[in-house]
């Protein structure tokens, strides 16, 4: 174990992480020092399809636990460690597998499940999906109606961008701290501040806060929207780790943060316990095998859909 006084530099991280053989894979909210040591750094589902495809045995994930279940269900093989235990998404656990049971009695509908949501609740889904490609899922679904959770925002914007009857559950419990409380107020000062500059704003933000936006997509789409705009000042509406990736993707380009838009349960990595994650490989990700099993069945659905649409697209440019 380290002593308290000393410091950990990146090189340090890469070195063990080299000589252990461990592929180093991030979430874009993780703090610049860790996004720069990173092998793989994106979004959900950039992830998801990333740790199917690569050889190694040994993975270190930098994010919160739900993603790094997604990695053991897809790569039950492998050995999946992180920083810390408890690094959570109270958003992934305000949906109960008793609440899925009674939504799905109640109205007999198909159920996309958002990512951010526990293991065993991707296990009853019949798809899942991220913030990228929940309106593809959601289309690719033989039904007018859809039950979807957790996020109320998410299930709302889904509903705008398909047409379709989106019953959120839980209902107004699911959401994302970070992302639904941010208030129309400050959004307009920081326009009133920067009134040269774009809006991207991540889904999981009220409607009120996307009807300012001149873009809504996932951090993903994020990255591929400064390149389409003539806009050379962008406000970014969702967690504030997502600043330092565009700033490295577009340094010509100013991208201002909201302030309070922080989650503190990604920040919960650090330098310092990455570092002892490697030294000790302590924290293994483990996933029931029946559950994995279940899950991973809505979780292949997604990317096959995913897939499908991207094939489409390559065919028809």
């Amino acid at each position: 174990m380290l002593k308290r006084a000393v410091s950990v530099r990146p090189e340090d991280i890469r070195k063990i992480a080299d000589e252990k053989g461990y592929v180093i894979v991030a979430h874009n909210y993780q703090i610049p020092e860790l996004q720069e040591i990173a092998d793989y750094l994106g979004d959900s589902l950039q992830l998801a399809r990333m740790v199917t495809k690569i050889d190694a045995k040994n993975i270190l994930f930098l994010g919160v636990d739900f993603m790094a279940e997604v990695m053991k269900v897809l790569n039950p093989e492998k050995k999946i460690i992180v920083p810390v235990r408890h690094s959570t998404c109270p958003m992934a656990n305000s949906l109960s597998v008793e609440d899925v049971i009674k939504f799905k009695e109640k109205y007999n509908a198909p159920l996309v499940v958002y990512v951010n949501s526990r293991t065993e609740v991707k296990a009853y889904a019949d798809v899942v999906c991220t913030s990228a490609n929940a309106v593809d899922v959601v289309k690719a679904i033989d039904s007018d109606t859809v039950l979807f959770g957790p996020d109320k925002n998410l299930a709302s914007y889904v509903a705008e961008k398909t047409g379709k009857n989106i019953i959120p559950i839980p209902g107004e419990t699911g959401y994302c701290y970070v992302h639904n409380y941010v208030k129309e107020e400050e959004i307009k000062k920081l326009i009133a501040q920067h009134a040269d500059a774009e809006i991207m704003a991540h889904p999981e933000v009220p409607k009120n806060i996307r009807d300012l936006a001149h873009f809504v997509g996932s951090t993903s789409q994020m990255e591929k929207y400064p390149a389409m705009s003539q806009a050379t000042r962008f406000i970014v509406v969702t967690e504030i780790g997502m600043i330092a990736k565009l700033e490295k993707l577009y340094p010509d380009r100013i991208f201002i943060p909201v302030p309070g838009m922080v989650c503190y349960n990604m920040k919960k990595n650090n330098l310092k316990n990455t570092y002892i994650a490697l030294l000790e490989e302590k924290i293994e990700v483990l996933v029931d095998e029946e559950i994995a099993k279940k899950a991973r069945r809505a979780i292949e659905r997604m990317l096959e859909i995913t897939e499908s649409k991207d094939m489409k697209v390559m065919k028809s440019a």
